[in-house]
């Protein structure tokens, strides 16, 4: 966590509209493919796996008995291509998405909480659809405000429900569970991290560090409970919580994401507040991450690090095709960068995690910082690039 100007400003009223490159109801032009989606309890069926590149449509119908949603997302898992949201029981609700050629996945979310049902491989083949002259830099801007909006949205709701199921282990005493959920739970925090240091004190009430306490002020947040995680890490005088404090702990933490979920559901966000958001997220790798500051007794700073990277990097791809529009020889030095600090982060994957922070070496530890600066300095153009030319 690193202190900062607001990137944003929250604002009531931000109504969540149904597209991407995506556009709500009718699309203007030509209709490549009409999909339809049944969005069951247990279950996202959508009638074909792949379409040709142009104009989309889903026509979503939901048979379970919650409310729900549908979601497009990119090649990566995370960034929000296309949704369509608040889908009651027994409504019908249409996405159409100007989709480009790739791969993308299909995923539905009853109850619109938690990481949703049914993800699947999803493919769209090239038409030949002439996207340049449909394109629209009004249009490509709004859909990029819209689909990091409905990101953000989807990430605080995961958030929500993996700080629930984190918190019942911790104050019920299973700390190998505790222990297993902390770092894979704080990743939807992580994404996300810019936007919530916009909220007044729920930032550092979730997510304050130890040595960044004021004199007499009261730690609570995820960095609290993880010191009385990982005692012996902790130090000999440590002595471990009495039940009543995780209870108090776990509470404020539970209740102070929940916060966070009802502030996000009224967010606005501009072209410079996302790339602005881009480079603090980089910021808070360079910080906090690269140097182990972060995860102080867990030492699970590179699941923090990645996942300031895909932050950043889904802030990124929402805008790239208005970056190679106004500047193509940038775009290809950020893919490049980016490429580079993926590679580095994925050698040190182990099975769904990572190595921890301790157990680098020097000159690993090194590369990373020499890398992040290398992103850093052409990511730190995106907001001109994009805002002023």
């Amino acid at each position: 966590m690193t202190f900062r100007p607001t990137m944003l400003t929250a604002a009531a009223g931000a109504g969540l509209l149904l597209l991407t490159g995506c556009v709500a109801n009718k699309p203007t032009g030509e209709t490549h493919a009409a999909l339809t989606v049944e969005s069951s309890a247990d279950a996202c069926t959508v009638s074909a796996a792949e379409a040709p590149s142009g104009n989309v449509s889903f026509a979503v119908t939901n048979s379970s008995e919650q409310v729900t949603e549908f979601y497009l997302l990119a090649e990566d898992g995370l960034r929000i291509v296309g949704e369509v949201e608040n889908i009651g029981p027994g409504i019908s609700r249409d996405l159409v998405v100007q989709a480009r050629p790739g791969n993308y996945f299909t995923v539905c979310k009853p109850g619109m909480i938690g990481e949703g049902v049914g993800k699947a491989a999803f493919t769209v083949t090239d038409s030949g659809h002439d996207f340049a002259a449909d394109a629209d830099l009004a249009a490509q801007v709004e859909a990029a405000n819209v689909n990091y909006t409905a990101y953000v949205k989807d990430q605080v709701s995961q958030l929500v429900a993996g700080t629930e199921a984190f918190a019942a282990a911790y104050t019920a005493g299973d700390d190998d569970t505790a222990r297993s959920l902390y770092a894979p739970t704080r990743v939807h925090w992580e994404r996300v991290e810019t936007i919530a240091e916009s909220f007044g004190d729920l930032d550092p009430k979730l997510d304050l560090r130890e040595a960044d306490l004021e004199e007499g002020q009261e730690w609570t947040g995820w960095h609290a409970i993880e010191k009385d995680l990982w005692p012996e890490e902790a130090g000999a005088d440590f002595q471990a919580y009495s039940a009543e404090k995780r209870q108090r702990l776990a509470a404020s933490l539970v209740g102070d994401t929940q916060s966070l979920n009802t502030k996000v559901q009224d967010l606005e966000f501009t072209l410079a507040q996302q790339t602005n958001g881009a480079i603090g997220l980089l910021d808070e790798v360079a910080t906090g991450k690269v140097t182990g500051e972060e995860e102080f007794w867990s030492h699970t700073d590179l699941w923090d690090f990645q996942a300031n990277i895909d932050g950043a990097k889904v802030l990124y791809g929402g805008v790239r095709d208005i970056l190679v529009a106004k500047d193509e020889k940038l775009a290809a030095t950020l893919d490049r960068e980016f490429g580079k600090l993926q590679a580095l982060l994925d050698a040190q994957r182990v099975g769904e995690g990572f190595t921890r922070y301790t157990e680098l070496t020097p000159a690993e530890i090194k590369s990373f910082s020499d890398q992040v600066n290398a992103l850093g300095e052409p990511l730190n153009q995106l907001t001109a690039a994009l805002v002023l030319r």
